[in-house]
């Protein structure tokens, strides 16, 4: 089974490269049908008679609408070819975290590689739900698997460790309350970052700015639409996180003898907790421009990394579960 989920999650990487390209292909496709949608005004000029000097010329074909109804209709084809494997990726990454659970005889979640397995497939699945329910904002599937694509490699590539028991302080039914909560929150806010640095970009487009990164988001859904996707998914996300933070201290109390401990992963889940109340804070906030409150929200997803990330591989603590060496 161990064997079996390793295979899964280099399966899984692969397909979610090929739903990366092919929202790149659907990006590439809807640039060349507005060049050639704003090139067709000219063509129907001389395709019309009009000449140099008045003299009129022979009509000559047009084909530019239908090279943009081509382009539009590829595009399109390759965006649901994107989704699907997306959705394909998530089947396989679901596999994956199943038969690992079930070779490990526990929660997938006892280390820092299946912790990131975990997170990146709550992502990935509340992106389905999203896409579902408004199909509109597909483009932004082209960051998300990009998303996708380097933090599931990093955790097959860096973050891998053997199967192994869980250390004597993990193994209670608090394990399953709080690390399920975590993870939960943790995969809403990851797939949050993604329409937050979304909208910073389309907004910078919006007013005129022709500079990277700004330019990439050309193709993207209307600058209003990613900013409220990105509140309504860190305000789901916020009570489930907070939730989480309260389980780990009763766990605490009943691990440790003591609630909180100020240990550097409580010290970085605190830290997260207050950027992100400050998001919605600043988010319900009229005074506060709506870019200044997303800023917070990405300030918040990179306190979260750092508490993944850094204090496994830099601090030592209470916590230090990462599984590496």
């Amino acid at each position: 089974m161990s064997a079996l989920s390793d295979n899964l999650v280099t399966f899984a990487i692969l397909v979610y490269l090929v739903a990366m390209i092919s929202h790149a292909v659907e990006y590439a496709l809807g640039n060349a049908r507005t060049r050639v949608a704003a090139a067709a005004p000219a063509r129907e000029l001389v395709g019309a008679g009009v000449g140099g000097g008045g003299v009129p010329t022979s009509p000559a074909p047009v084909p530019l609408p239908a090279v943009a109804d081509r382009s539009a209709r590829r595009a399109r084809i390759a965006g649901l070819m994107a989704v699907g494997a997306t959705a394909l990726a998530a089947a396989l990454h679901l596999a994956a975290l199943v038969t690992r659970g079930i070779a490990a005889d526990r929660m997938p979640w006892g280390n820092m590689y299946e912790f990131v397995l975990t997170v990146t497939f709550i992502g990935v699945t509340a992106w389905l739900v999203v896409l579902w329910k408004r199909p509109s904002l597909r483009k932004l599937g082209l960051f998300l698997t990009l998303v996708m694509v380097l933090l599931v490699a990093t955790a097959e590539l860096v973050l891998y460790v053997p199967i192994v028991p869980l250390v004597p302080a993990l193994n209670s039914y608090w394990f399953v309350i709080h690390v399920a909560t975590i993870v939960f929150a943790s995969g809403i806010f990851l797939l949050g970052a993604v329409p937050a640095v979304g909208y910073l970009m389309r907004a910078g487009y919006e007013q005129g700015k022709r500079s990277f990164p700004y330019t990439l988001a050309k193709r993207l859904p209307a600058a209003v639409s990613l900013e409220r996707l990105t509140f309504a998914l860190h305000a789901f996300a916020f009570p489930v996180f907070t939730f989480a933070v309260i389980a780990g201290a009763i766990w605490a109390e009943a691990a440790w003898g003591r609630p909180w401990g100020w240990d550097p992963k409580e010290t970085w889940a605190f830290i997260s907790w207050v950027v992100y109340a400050g998001y919605l804070h600043a988010r319900a906030t009229p005074s506060v421009k709506r870019n200044v409150a997303t800023w917070l929200a990405v300030l918040g997803f990179l306190t979260m990394l750092m508490n993944l990330f850094g204090v496994n591989i830099f601090f030592t603590g209470l916590h230090s579960y990462g599984g590496l060496d």
